[in-house]
């Protein structure tokens, strides 16, 4: 894939996100059925939706969602996926959807997690859990996150995902461990195939870790180095993967974590920020010794490497903040450690 030099607008950097690769169209060709998003309504559905139809012109691409946020529902249905406007925590509704044989499950709850914690377990539980029910025919590949892990060493290269899915106290993530059980549980007893997608960073100019920290440097805002290091992806390598691994569903479901091969230290991309952008980044704090980080070799032998290597995300990240671009405005929040979001 030739990577561009910048990206001259939203619509430029969408485009290119939801090229399909060869071998994304090679296994959804191969994975028989329609496919149906639920929870396209977030950071990363619209683009994962639009690369499935893209990928699949043949299929029909269906994305769920409440349509809280003007224009999305709008842009769906431009790119040629079927909008189908629902509550996911009524069960009843639930149970009107279309019954599509493949499901990429999205939604989820993580900020204002801590203010409404009966909520935080309704979405990120029970709902798991009806889906799981009402869909055991279909494939389901549920996003998760590396924040069902305990803390690693930074040196250790991260969790694998052989280590048990125990985090640190916060409901944000154990709730998130709560789901991914709820998926294994319905799945070995309806044999339903599945994927859990512990993800772990994604990112494209307009939000996620680099944007974090490459904001803060070009505003001169103090970075906290406690969370020392992370992991991330690009955003359209972490959809590609999301329905790829349709095609690569196990029976029962198993976990996959899916992020970049670096562990990247903060100061060390504060730095690199600081010499394109031209400002001295402003840092306190000691690094931890442990971090939420994850070791994404299985995904490399199943999938191959990301297309966008951590250097260009960087340097196409602090192009678009010196032009002051579009922003989502959603801090990740990736320097948390006590779970409360």
């Amino acid at each position: 894939m030739t990577l561009p030099a910048r990206f001259d607008s939203v619509e430029a950097v969408e485009d290119f996100m939801t090229t399909p690769s060869d071998a994304l169209i090679g296994d959804l060709a191969r994975t028989p059925g329609d496919i149906m998003v639920l929870g396209v309504g977030g950071k990363m559905g619209p683009t994962l939706a639009r690369l499935a139809k893209r990928a699949a012109p043949g299929k029909r691409v269906i994305g769920v969602a409440r349509f809280s946020e003007a224009g999305v529902r709008e842009a769906l249905v431009k790119a040629g996926v079927e909008p189908v406007a629902a509550d996911l925590l009524d069960r009843a509704q639930l149970e009107k959807l279309p019954k599509a044989p493949n499901i990429v499950f999205m939604a989820g709850r993580k900020f204002g997690a801590a203010g409404d914690v009966p909520l935080t377990w309704a979405m990120n539980v029970q709902v798991p859990a009806m889906v799981a029910e009402v869909f055991k025919e279909s494939r389901i590949v549920a996003f998760s996150t590396g924040c069902v892990y305990p803390f690693v060493p930074v040196e250790s290269g991260g969790a694998s995902e052989d280590v048990p899915p125990v985090p640190p106290p916060g409901d944000y993530a154990v709730t998130c461990a709560g789901r991914e059980r709820m998926f294994e549980y319905f799945s070995a007893k309806h044999g339903t195939p599945g994927r859990l997608f512990r993800l772990n960073y994604a990112i494209d100019m307009r939000y996620g870790v680099l944007h974090d920290i490459g904001r803060k440097v070009r505003d001169g805002e103090t970075i906290d180095l406690t969370m020392g290091h992370v992991n991330v992806i690009w955003q359209g390598d972490a959809n590609t993967v999301a329905l790829r691994c349709l095609a690569h569903a196990t029976t029962p479901t198993t976990p996959i974590n899916v992020t970049g091969p670096e562990t990247i230290e903060v100061r060390w991309a504060a730095g690199e920020f600081g010499k394109l952008l031209g400002k001295s980044p402003k840092l306190t704090g000691t690094p931890a010794a442990t971090g939420w980080l994850n070791d994404s070799r299985r995904m490399v032998k199943e999938f191959g490497p990301p297309s966008v290597p951590l250097a260009t995300m960087i340097e196409w990240t602090a192009d678009w903040l010196a032009r002051d671009m579009a922003t989502i405005n959603k801090p990740t929040h990736y320097e948390v450690r006590d779970g409360k979001y």
